[in-house]
């Protein structure tokens, strides 16, 4: 069964940072490209960011691009999102999700920045 847990979501202020994390079962992880999606209120959810198998090839969207960055630890069947120079428009819940593996979500984790 495929699980997906995100964290390290919070409060944060204008400028700051936040790394979160999502670990993975129920797959060969290290067989799939990973994404991180994001949800604000009344909006519909946005891809942010991908990271191939390997972790040698990474996307970003750019609304993001030069602030936040992927990476994995296929070891520890984990993907991260570093997220830097936060602004109040990142607020959201933000999810992972392996590609090309079916319409597995987890419950997200709420990134709010604000002053």
């Amino acid at each position: 069964q495929v699980q997906l847990v995100e964290s390290g979501g919070g409060l944060v202020q204008p400028g700051g940072s936040l790394r979160l994390s999502c670990a993975a079962s129920g797959f060969t992880f290290g067989n799939y490209a990973m994404r991180w999606y994001r949800q604000a209120p009344g909006k519909e959810r946005e891809w942010v960011a991908s990271i191939s198998n390997s972790g040698g090839i990474t996307n970003y969207a750019d609304s993001v691009k030069g602030r936040f960055t992927i990476s994995r630890d296929n070891a520890k069947n984990t993907v991260y999102l570093q997220m830097n120079s936060l602004k109040p428009e990142d607020t959201a819940v933000y999810y992972c999700k392996p590609m090309a593996l079916g319409n597995y979500w987890g419950q997200g984790t709420q990134v709010t920045v604000s002053s």
